[in-house]
């Protein structure tokens, strides 16, 4: 049975460094250079091949590296101040699982963004790669009348985002186009508008979320109805863009500004909208009049980690929620996906309170960090496969190319050979991935720090670059 695992590893892991280089050129000259906020690091999307979890061709052969070696390459940049009193360190082999490096591996500290492998799991293997998120128009309880129901698609826009755009969302204007023409086809020309953004509960906060995630641009209030994410132009109006660069406070009330941006495309298509927008819930069973759908969830996944997107974190993990029978709330949700990448194999060490890791009551040890990382990686569960390609890569795309968040300062040896989430806020920075050593040897890590001062967060996340290198570059043997 281990030679078997042992040679589906490697099956799986076949070419990353071909990959990885031909993505990551692709992708370097698409992705604008961004000043690092305190907020959580973000980046603008760029596509990138949907296809399974590839890595090094030479992973699982020749001698294992060696734990002496791993510690005299990681300990001394342990022992930066940057990083405060601490820190947290956990690297295994991928091909054999033996421990090469631990330091407070089964301390649980605030995993920041890291928390969103959690959900990304949990959505890949409960929902399904190829599942689709439907938001509809439903007759109403009255002749004149039609609900807007969200059906929790985080990427839905308003009108139509840029051409570039990846994953290319479902949009308002043309569920309106659709609904338009049908209600021309049978005579109505006028109608009252509702929405209906029922299908999630609770707070639109989750427990340690302030405000401020909301006015500057990292969030908004998680609904089952939003467009553009909340983002907002400058006038107000929905972004039709996936712009992390607009720090703009984002909407407030999600679910009423889609139904607003919603009747501005039926005026267009020629149906007057009468009477004020209200919130409702539909009934079961009515009649439904039009349909768009997300892109799969595969994409919408990959769009979460290489963006690291708290939008798309929490109504996944909601989405998690509903299949399995858990409220779809952030209690809900945090304990769906949590349960179910328990069934997976990755059980203890995970507190979490919310979906994305905004939340510094979220807790989960650098040993559970590799545990998600591995499952993903090991080749054993294929549903899984689409993880992997998603997570960004050092020195090329999403939330580790250059510019693009706190994080990015590698050295030569990682780039292109580490892939990784990211994590930080005020006071924690965590680095979680894999890393092809130069031997080939492909290693799982994690690194956390959370107890340095906030004008230390670049240094700490520059010193978890550091480490990811010195990996890359140990033949440590």
């Amino acid at each position: 049975m281990a030679n078997r695992s042992r040679a589906g590893a490697v099956v799986s892991l076949a070419l990353l460094d071909i990959f990885t280089l031909v993505a990551g050129l692709a992708v370097a000259g698409l992705l604008p250079a961004r000043l690092a906020l305190w907020q959580v690091a973000r980046v603008s999307a760029a596509p990138e091949h949907p296809g399974q979890s590839v890595l090094s061709p030479a992973a699982a052969r020749g001698p294992s590296p060696a734990a002496p070696a791993i510690a005299r390459a990681l300990t001394p940049l342990l022992a930066s101040p940057a990083l405060g009193p601490n820190p947290e360190a956990y690297v295994t082999d991928l091909a054999t699982g033996r421990v090469l490096y631990a330091r407070n591996s089964t301390v649980g500290s605030t995993p920041a963004s890291s928390a969103k492998l959690v959900t990304a799991e949990a959505a890949l293997t409960v929902l399904g790669p190829g599942a689709r998120l439907a938001t509809s128009v439903v007759a109403g309880a009255s002749a004149g009348s039609i609900v807007l129901v969200g059906g929790g698609d985080p990427t839905l826009a308003a009108g139509h985002p840029p051409s570039p755009s990846y994953p290319e969302p479902a949009t308002l204007a043309s569920l309106a186009a659709t609904t338009a023409r049908w209600l021309h086809a049978h005579g109505r020309s006028a109608v009252h508008l509702s929405y209906d953004a029922a299908l999630f509960t609770g707070p639109a906060l989750a427990p340690g979320w302030t405000t401020q995630y909301v006015t500057t641009g990292n969030v908004t209030p998680i609904s089952a109805l939003e467009v553009d994410q909340g983002r907002l132009t400058a006038s107000g109006a929905p972004q039709d863009a996936d712009n992390p660069d607009n720090y703009r406070p984002r909407s407030m009330t999600p679910a009423l500004e889609a139904a607003d941006a919603f009747a501005g495309f039926l005026r267009a298509r020629g149906v007057r909208v009468v009477g004020a927008l209200t919130g409702t819930s539909h009934r079961p069973g009515t009649t439904v009049i039009a349909r768009v759908q997300s892109p799969p969830v595969a994409a919408i996944v990959a769009q979460m980690l290489r963006e690291s997107n708290n939008v798309i974190a929490e109504d996944l993990a909601r989405q998690v929620a509903l299949r399995t029978g858990y409220p779809a709330s952030f209690a809900g949700a945090a304990a769906a996906v949590t349960a179910a990448v328990a069934r997976l194999g990755v059980r203890g060490g995970i507190h979490l309170v919310d979906g994305s890791g905004l939340s510094p009551q979220d807790l989960i040890t650098p040993r559970a960090l590799v545990g998600l990382v591995t499952l993903a990686a090991a080749g054993r569960h294929p549903q899984l496969g689409r993880l992997i390609p998603g997570l960004p890569v050092a020195g090329f795309s999403g939330t580790l190319a250059p510019g693009q968040s706190v994080f990015g300062g590698f050295g030569r040896a990682a780039l292109g050979r580490v892939r990784a989430k990211t994590g930080n806020l005020t006071r924690v920075a965590s680095l979680t991935g894999l890393v092809t050593d130069s031997q080939g040897q492909v290693l799982v890590f994690a690194f956390m720090a959370h107890q340095f001062t906030p004008s230390n967060l670049i240094n700490a996340a520059t010193a978890l670059d550091s480490m990811a290198t010195a990996l890359a570059g140990c033949g440590c043997r």
